[in-house]
């Protein structure tokens, strides 16, 4: 399915109400639109309360969990090339991802089983999800998003008050929130941002996070639904996992990074015949033959600092499994 089939896709079965599942790849070179009654019995999918599965978030056994990094001189080289590009004015955010590779005795299955995310994708054994971040909700008319970013350990002494008061963080979540604003003023009118820079609480199988957030609202058409393939297409890719501006920062991108991120950072959701939930693919982890990498990100702004931002980008290489 290329770029143009994918958008009718959705445009059509919006229009006709018919309640499907899309899971749209970074590139947006290999998406997939499922109505919901013929989604394979291999493709397992949860949007906060709308799933085809029991959701267990269990453990079926003790975890071991093992991260082998690339070398941070390798980092340092995309590092390098995008400080370039933001101090000549190219770009002033850009989220720059690399594998990880991590060695687990969970097969890919016992993993998306025993995490716990509001969106969850386990897709044909070859990769999972288990995000925390909304990339767009459209419920009765209004179009709601939610930038995240700024993260620090929950057990930090005066955590919140550390990252909320942390300047490099603060101008990265203005950006971030302005171009998501810009973003959803494509598609919808009387946009405001309502909440701004407010604490989530995250588990994960190593310690407690806390994530900084915003919300961000407009008003939707009330034909909407005819057109919701193309609003996906001018919303794409999603900002807080490129950058701004985006155009030029996705050419960068592709350039820094190691290959295609192919799944990792696309988004997936349900259109329920009425509203829209989805998510941003992140908290990914592929298969590789009997291998697996995990997919992660730092944002790097004209303020950052290349060994703190290496080891963000190992901090979110983590399962969201609640401790024992």
């Amino acid at each position: 399915m290329n770029r143009l089939s994918w958008v009718q896709e959705m445009n059509t079965l919006g229009s006709k109400r018919i309640p499907f599942l899309f899971i749209l790849d970074f590139e947006c070179h290999k998406p997939k639109i499922y109505p919901l009654d013929r989604v394979p019995d291999t493709v397992f999918y949860k949007c906060n309360q709308i799933k085809n599965y029991e959701v267990k978030g269990q453990r079926s056994k003790p975890l071991l969990f093992e991260k082998k990094p690339i070398n941070i001189d390798v980092f340092k080289k995309g590092f390098d090339q995008i400080m370039h590009e933001i101090l000549i004015g190219n770009s002033f955010l850009l989220n720059l991802t690399y594998p990880t590779d991590i060695k687990t005795n969970y097969t890919l299955k016992e993993m998306f089983n025993a995490s716990h995310a509001k969106y969850k994708l386990y897709y044909r054994d070859r990769f999972i999800v288990s995000s925390p971040e909304i990339f767009v909700q459209i419920i009765d008319g209004k179009i709601y998003t939610f930038p995240m970013k700024g993260t620090i350990n929950a057990d930090i002494p005066n955590a919140q008050e550390i990252i909320l008061s942390d300047t490099k963080e603060t101008a990265e979540h203005y950006t971030i929130v302005d171009l998501l604003r810009n973003d959803i003023s494509q598609v919808a009118s009387n946009v405001t941002v309502t909440k701004f820079r407010y604490i989530d609480l995250l588990e994960t199988h190593e310690k407690r996070l806390l994530q900084v957030s915003s919300e961000i609202v407009g008003d939707m058409t009330p034909d909407y639904h005819h057109h919701l393939g193309t609003i996906f297409e001018k919303l794409l890719p999603a900002g807080s996992i490129s950058g701004a501006p985006k155009k030029k920062t996705i050419d960068i991108i592709k350039s820094a990074e190691m290959d295609d991120r192919g799944y990792y950072t696309g988004i997936f959701g349900i259109f329920d015949g009425a509203n829209v939930d989805s998510g941003v693919m992140i908290r990914y982890i592929e298969k590789q033959g009997n291998n697996f990498k995990y997919r992660s990100g730092c944002g790097i702004t004209a303020m950052s600092n290349m060994e703190m931002e290496y080891q963000e980008l190992l901090d979110k290489v983590y399962l969201p499994i609640h401790s024992i």
